[in-house]
Parts: structure tokens; C-alpha cells; sequence
């Protein structure tokens, strides 16, 4: 349970709240509302996180979407869902957190390039993880221990600072309305982003010693623990730095490290957040081909992808995703990659969630070692929320949201056109 919690963690905490809060205040300048970002998010991901465990333990198979999509509503969205999870929800989140690696760097050694460091970053961990399981799961173990600890000190230090921001937590006249328009919904893509990971153990649940015990623990217990350093990460930025030095910035954790530690301990502190990014790149690198192995054990004409090496380890796979991430560094912005990612990320997460109350419908008699709590406004909340930011994003940002839309779509013909391939191929063979 513990080795599984540290992948929650580490896919959890990294890019996102370290580069969120630079965006969020382009839109939204003060601390209630703020806050109250990544209040909702953690809530949402909670309830994402119940419901997720449901099915994780009534179905226990590594493949997170594509198995209980496949599985519960359609094999051609259970494919649209592990396609995005293997290319935009795993690839383009280790790409980012790759390349916020490079900018903390980069702040710290100015002669270093953000995107070659993020190239060398991807390529060491596709080949770490591609032939050790067990120098790859020692890393994952000890370097988000790592990764607690830097943000614990990081808390800390902050609170003792005595030149601080004179802030109130308090909501002023005009928050709520701020809460209910269109920029904060927007900027819940961005807080939805951050907590990409409460549902990691889903992705390797047949690896798990006895998943329906520990699969729902290591979720919950991980998501809890995250979203509480979250809440406190965030403001302590607030309370360290003035809004006006962090909106539209990157690398929030380095700008607020200067007033905290000072500009020598800053670059600690950078040199420290890039060795915490390390862990999130390596546990999305970890995941990722695990999806695309379970998709090629099931579908012929893209059984490469579930061919193992002498460790039983889908080494195509992390060859094909290894070429994705590649993609993405040397063609798309810090911001496009995000957009598109939590876009995706929404619309399978909501279908999967969807799929409780289709599968209680359907099979009322399975036997269910957990059952989620609060059902079913537990699964309906985080449902009408994915709804409500998915349309103010339709509305702010179309192009980006159309785009996510068509990725998922695009899947679902990818299908379509590989199961007339595979009947083709039979009928040749047999014919």
C-alpha cells in the first residue's frame, strides 16, 4: 500500500503546484478565491478518487480507463480513454514537469537550455524504467520522500517569515461573485492539472499485493494528504511574495524561495524543486506504458506495444511513448501542452466516473470490496463540477477545448480502424 501511496503522491505533486499560481492571478487577485481553487480541487478529487476505487476494486486489472471503460460502458471508449491516458494524460504531464524542471534550473544556472534539459530528463528515465523494475520502484520510493520533505521545509520556513504579505484568508465583497465566473472555472483546468494523479493506482492495479484492501487506501489516504499540502503551499506563496512578482510566471516555487530563504537559499530551493520534479517525471513515465501493454494484450494490430523484455517490462512501449514525449518538447508551448492535457484529462476521468452508475445498473450482484461513500452524490458532485469548468472553458478558451474534444474523438476512430484492419487481416489469413 505504501509503495502504491508513493506514486499517488509523486504523480500529484509536482508541476502543477509549482507553476499553477503564476496563471491563476492573471485572472483572479485575491487570496479567498485563490484558495478556494485548490479547496474544490482537492474536494473534486476526492470524490474522483471514492469513485474510482469502487470500480478499482470490484474489477482489480492494470490499464486504469481503458480496462474499466472497455469494460463497463464500450470497448471503443475504454480505447478513446486509454489512448489519452497514454499519450496526452502520461506523456504530456512527464513533458511538463520536464520542462518546469529545465525553467527552475535555468533560473538557478542561467546557462542552462529549459528544453534540452527536459529531453535528457525523458530519455534517462524511459531507459531507468525500461530495464530495472527495481531500481526504478526504489527511486520512485525514496525520491518523493525527498519531494515531502523539501515542501514540509518549504511550509515551515515560510511561516517564520517576518517580512510578510499583510493577507487575509476572509472572503471580501465581490469574492464569491468571482468564484461563480468564467476566469475561476478556467483556472480550475489549471487546479485539476495540479491533483492529475489521485487515481495513479488504478493504472497498475493488478501489481497490487491485495487491491481490494490497498487500492482504495492508497488513494484515499494519498489524495488527503496531498491536498492538505497543497492548501498550505499555496499560501504560504501568498503570504511570502506579492501577487504582482508571481502572475504569469513559471516557476513560482523559486520567486517565492527568494523571499523566504533569500536569493542563495533560493537557489537551493530551485536546485531542491527540480529534484522533486524528478520523482513526478518518473512515476508518469513508469505508468504510462502499463496502459499501452494492457491496450496491446487486447488488440492484434497493436500487440508491440504488449511485448515484454526479460523483466516483464513493455519495453515498445516505453519506446513508442518515449517518441510522444519527444513531440511534445520540441513542438508545443509550456501552456498549449497544460490546456490540452487538462481538457482530456476531464472528459475521461468524468466518463470513468460516469461509469459507477452503469455498472451498479448493469451488475448490481458484483461483489464490490468497497463501495463509495456518500453514493450517489459522491460521483454526481464530481461530475456536475468537470461539467461546470468544462463549459467556461468552451467558452474562454475554444480552440484549446476543441482540440481536447477531437483528441478523444480521434481515438474513438482509431479504433474503429484498427478492429477493420485486424477483420481484413482474418480474412486474409483464413480466407
Amino acid at each position: 500500500m505504501w509503495t502504491a501511496s508513493s506514486f499517488v503522491v509523486a504523480s500529484m505533486i509536482g508541476t502543477g503546484v509549482f507553476t499553477s499560481l503564476g496563471f491563476q492571478l492573471n485572472d483572479i487577485q485575491s487570496v479567498f478565491p485563490l484558495l478556494m481553487l485548490w479547496i474544490i480541487g482537492g474536494v473534486v478529487a476526492l470524490c474522483g478518487a471514492l469513485s474510482y476505487s469502487e470500480l478499482g476494486a470490484a474489477l482489480p486489472r492494470s490499464g486504469g480507463e481503458y480496462h474499466l471503460l472497455s469494460r463497463i460502458i464500450h470497448p471503443s471508449i475504454g480505447f478513446a480513454g486509454g489512448f489519452v491516458s497514454a499519450t496526452v494524460g502520461f506523456s504530456a504531464p512527464a513533458v511538463l514537469a520536464a520542462i518546469a524542471l529545465g525553467n527552475y534550473l535555468a533560473a538557478v544556472f542561467p546557462s542552462f537550455e529549459p528544453m534540452w534539459v527536459a529531453f535528457f530528463i525523458i530519455l534517462f528515465f524511459h531507459i531507468l524504467h525500461a530495464f530495472s523494475l527495481k531500481w526504478g520502484t526504489f527511486f520512485q520510493g525514496w525520491s518523493t520522500a525527498v519531494k515531502v520533505g523539501l515542501i514540509l521545509i518549504f511550509i515551515f520556513a515560510g511561516f517564520m517569515v517576518n517580512n510578510h504579505q499583510v493577507i487575509s484568508i476572509l472572503p471580501k465583497p465581490g469574492d464569491i461573485k468571482l468564484i461563480m465566473s468564467s476566469g475561476f472555472a478556467v483556472s480550475l483546468v489549471w487546479v485539476y492539472y495540479a491533483y492529475t494523479g489521485w487515481n495513479t493506482t488504478i493504472y497498475f492495479a493488478g501489481e497490487v499485493k491485495n487491491p481490494q484492501r490497498d487500492l482504495p487506501r492508497s488513494l484515499l489516504l494519498a489524495t488527503s494528504f496531498v491536498m492538505v499540502l497543497y492548501i498550505l503551499l499555496n499560501y504560504i506563496f501568498l503570504y511570502t511574495t506579492p501577487m504582482t512578482d508571481m502572475a504569469g510566471k513559471i516557476e513560482i516555487g523559486y520567486i517565492s524561495g527568494i523571499r523566504v530563504f533569500g536569493e542563495t537559499g533560493a537557489g537551493i530551493i530551485g536546485v531542491g524543486i527540480s529534484i522533486l520534479l524528478l520523482s513526478t517525471v518518473s512515476s508518469y513515465i513508469f505508468i504510462g506504458p502499463r496502459i499501452m501493454q494492457t491496450m496491446g494484450e487486447d488488440h492484434s494490430y497493436i500487440g508491440l506495444l504488449a511485448k515484454q523484455n526479460k523483466q516483464e517490462i513493455p519495453i515498445y512501449a516505453f519506446i513508442f511513448q518515449l517518441v510522444i514525449c519527444l513531440v511534445f518538447i520540441f513542438t508545443s508551448s509550456f501552456e498549449q501542452v497544460l490546456m490540452y492535457t487538462g481538457i482530456t484529462l476531464i472528459l475521461t476521468n468524468s466518463a470513468t466516473v460516469f461509469a459507477v452508475f452503469v455498472l451498479r445498473k448493469r451488475e448490481p450482484d458484483l461483489p464490490r470490496p468497497y463501495k463509495v461513500w456518500g453514493y450517489p452524490w459522491t460521483p454526481i458532485l464530481f461530475l456536475m463540477v468537470n461539467f461546470w469548468i468544462l463549459f467556461y472553458t468552451f467558452k474562454e478558451k475554444p480552440v484549446e477545448s476543441v482540440i481536447g474534444v477531437m483528441l478523444f474523438l480521434a481515438s474513438i476512430s482509431l479504433y474503429y480502424f484498427g478492429r477493420k484492419f485486424e477483420k481484413q487481416k482474418n480474412v486474409i489469413k483464413f480466407g
